[in-house]
């Protein structure tokens, strides 16, 4: 995205196709978001009820959670609406990652039986500075859709990383509706 909101280009390339320098870069962006300090960088948002109506943006993540990133419409879509209300005085990359996370069942005393019950999957989506090569920053916001709570995914609840907590993004904050948990 250039700094006006105008889409540059856009990319969907599966992650195991990657050369190996830039699988790096991408695992370092996907894991700044979920590996940042909880309640400082990461924080926790309820999704109100207004965005969770059909039309609404969790209806937007959901169907880019459910196909896997592999609907370039809906991510045509949510990048649309991105560069629509979101401002930034430098261009910017939007980096979304679709990852299955199989959790391990616990016995009664809390040891892993390697096995699982269940599946969390979730989407990483990062927004960051580029430089004149294309080549990004480390994101300065981004979010994980749905939470992981309780062992188990909650589509009503987001969790949104911004770089500078003092200094928030606050398009992305409009963008997705939010309120505090």
């Amino acid at each position: 995205m250039d700094k006006d909101g105008f889409i540059d280009g856009t990319f969907n390339t599966n992650f195991l196709k990657l050369k190996q320098s830039e699988k790096i870069t991408n695992l370092n962006i996907a894991k700044t978001i979920p590996f940042a300090p909880t309640n400082q960088n990461l924080k926790r948002y309820c999704i109100p009820q207004k965005s969770m109506k059909p039309t609404g943006i969790r209806q937007l993540l959901l169907g880019i959670k459910t196909c896997g990133l592999k609907n370039d419409a809906l991510l045509d879509t949510f990048y649309e609406y991105i560069a629509e209300h979101y401002r930034s005085t430098h261009d910017y990359a939007i980096y979304l990652y679709h990852n299955i996370y199989d959790i391990p069942l616990k016995s009664k005393d809390h040891e892993s039986l390697w096995e699982s019950e269940e599946i969390y999957e979730y989407i990483i989506c990062a927004i960051c500075p580029v430089t004149g090569d294309y080549e990004p920053g480390k994101p300065e916001c981004g979010f994980i859709f749905p939470a992981f709570c309780d062992r188990s995914e909650d589509s009503s609840v987001i969790d949104v990383y911004q770089q500078n907590p003092e200094h928030p993004k606050t398009e992305l904050m409009k963008i997705l509706e939010l309120s505090e948990k």
